[in-house]
């Protein structure tokens, strides 16, 4: 297919987005406040400028074919930046005023959201953002947030889930650390060092113990539930600690224990209430979000 030579109408990919998130022709037309048939003549179009098929009709209702799933993304990326161009074209996110609240696990909350929230401040001066350090997906459910930034998908069918991409982590530990203990060379020498550890630092002996580092129970010599005082005891100097690359390749003093030593790979997913289809002050924190957090998961993986 000649992308360059395509040309389609917005509100036809409005009408195949709609239709992925509502999962039926009748949901995106009620979303989208027209009716059935519209809808399905907007996705033929849409297909027939791609040249693919873009959903698949059955008895079973729709799903999205493969070109479909491959594109969707795409198209979400660019219906974020048109609905922020409009919004802050026409002066409207100005307008926009209230509390979001935005909760993730007190590392990220501390070290990431400052920076990826700062767009906030410049677009929709009237939104006051809260941030809540917690990991527990309750924070949604029972109201106590608007957006969550979490690890797992959630099976709640009232919640909408978009994953953005995989940070990775692997072991830092502060280089006086290394000096005073001797940099390993092997895997197995790792084993051999002091540990840093979670609240419940025995979940990462299996996928060390896999990676080749035995590490044992007793290696972990501090540990804490939060990982804001986890990474502190890092930098501190007390020994070895799986922390993401984002935090490690950027603070100074901190280097890999062992340079070619694999990452390992923790989802991102962003998570909201469907009264996110409604609300213009979360919509606009959740595709600034979407952007920032994406931005950084691409980076790390070495993508674009």
């Amino acid at each position: 297919m000649n992308w360059q030579a395509v040309s389609f109408d917005w509100n036809q990919v409005r009408a195949f987005l709609a239709t992925a998130e509502e999962g039926s022709f009748s949901g995106a037309a009620r979303v989208l406040k027209t009716t059935q048939p519209t809808i399905g003549r907007q996705i033929g179009a849409l297909e027939e400028a791609l040249g693919v098929t873009l959903v698949e009709r059955s008895v079973r209702g729709l799903t999205l074919t493969e070109a479909g799933r491959d594109l969707i993304d795409h198209m979400r990326t660019m219906g974020e930046a048109a609905t922020l161009i409009s919004m802050v074209a026409d002066g409207k996110s100005q307008d926009v005023t209230g509390e979001v609240t935005v909760t993730g696990t007190d590392l990220l909350s501390a070290a990431i959201l400052p920076g990826v929230l700062k767009p906030v401040r410049q677009m929709a001066p009237g939104i006051r953002v809260r941030i809540l350090a917690s990991s527990e997906m309750q924070n949604l459910t029972q109201r106590e947030a608007d957006i969550a930034i979490r690890h797992v998908r959630p099976d709640q069918p009232d919640l909408i889930a978009r994953h953005l991409g995989d940070f990775r982590a692997t072991l830092y530990a502060a280089t006086d650390y290394l000096d005073r203990a001797s940099r390993p060379r092997t895997p197995r020498d790792v084993a051999a060092l002091d540990f840093v550890g979670n609240a419940d630092p025995e979940r990462l002996m299996a996928p060390l113990h896999n990676m080749g580092v035995p590490v044992r129970a007793e290696s972990f010599v501090m540990s804490s539930e939060s990982g804001v005082v986890a990474w502190e005891l890092v930098k501190a100097g007390y020994g070895v600690s799986m922390q993401p690359e984002t935090l490690g390749e950027a603070e100074p003093g901190i280097e890999k224990v062992l340079p070619d030593f694999p990452s390992l790979e923790f989802p991102i997913w962003l998570v909201t209430h469907r009264e996110l289809q409604t609300s213009r002050r979360i919509r606009i924190v959740f595709d600034l979000l979407v952007r920032g957090l994406s931005d950084i998961a691409k980076r790390r993986s070495g993508g674009d």
